[in-house]
């Protein structure tokens, strides 16, 4: 793979549930290094599109091609397209009878069968990065929800991924836990982590995003460099939305 070729390429995906059309023919090139901010009005499908991409939804069109391999096709094995292609939701998800680093440790033993120490010493090298080394050894209900969250993005980085999706990952916390799980994304995007954030926090986006992808009924309504999206926005429909939440 050339360093010009995308590392993901969606083309003309479809996706329905029912007779309900929720993506309508997405097509989206994702280079290597790249923060892509996915923005739009609720229930416009950005999080079914993330879904999609990871396998976690089945798709009815198009194609999702992960350095230029076909992922919809029967005899994709999504456990291992989804060590490449991480994926942190609203909610935590962590097993509450496990501790934190049993938790974090879980995927890259079981799944990776790695070596126990070496997992560790990487578990706990990203802990100390976000400030939590000294609470390996909590269980889930000790942590506040920001901390919480960010335990369930050293979860998957933990795998070692190419990709990184992020769904609404702040949607559920208290505005002062925020920031510290914003802390950490922005700090992956300096570090060159390939990223797609749904995300309602536009400050954020504006400063971590290489460019934003905005959503509407399905469809990509426009795909711009990040500053110009937030100063002038090609699409009038971009300028409403930007302007609902005065922006």
């Amino acid at each position: 793979m050339s360093g010009s070729d995308p590392i993901l390429q969606v083309k003309k995906l479809i996706k329905t549930f029912g007779k309900k059309v929720v993506l309508n023919g997405i097509d989206l090139d994702v280079h290597k290094g790249k923060v892509i901010a996915i923005l739009g009005p609720s229930g416009c499908g950005k999080s079914t599109f993330l879904r999609c991409l990871n396998g976690l939804e089945d798709v009815q069109g198009g194609d999702i091609l992960l350095e230029n391999k076909s992922l919809v096709n029967k005899a994709t094995n999504w456990r291992l397209v989804r060590q490449r292609i991480g994926m942190v939701f609203q909610s935590y998800d962590l097993f509450p009878n496990l501790t934190v680093i049993e938790n974090i440790l879980l995927s890259p033993l079981k799944v990776q069968k790695r070596n126990r120490q070496e997992a560790e010493n990487q578990a706990l090298e990203l802990l100390e990065r976000v400030g939590l080394k000294d609470r390996a050894d909590d269980y889930p209900r000790q942590l506040s929800g920001g901390q919480k969250q960010r335990i369930a993005i050293i979860r998957a980085l933990c795998m070692n991924p190419e990709i990184m999706l992020f769904d609404e990952v702040t949607a559920s916390l208290d505005p002062e836990m925020v920031r510290e799980v914003l802390e950490v994304i922005a700090h992956l995007a300096n570090q060159g982590m390939t990223m797609l954030i749904v995300t309602h926090e536009m400050n954020f986006a504006r400063l971590v995003a290489d460019e934003v992808v905005f959503m509407e009924q399905g469809s990509i309504v426009e795909r711009t460099p990040a500053e110009q999206f937030f100063t002038k926005p090609n699409t009038e429909r971009a300028q409403q939305f930007l302007n609902i939440l005065q922006f």
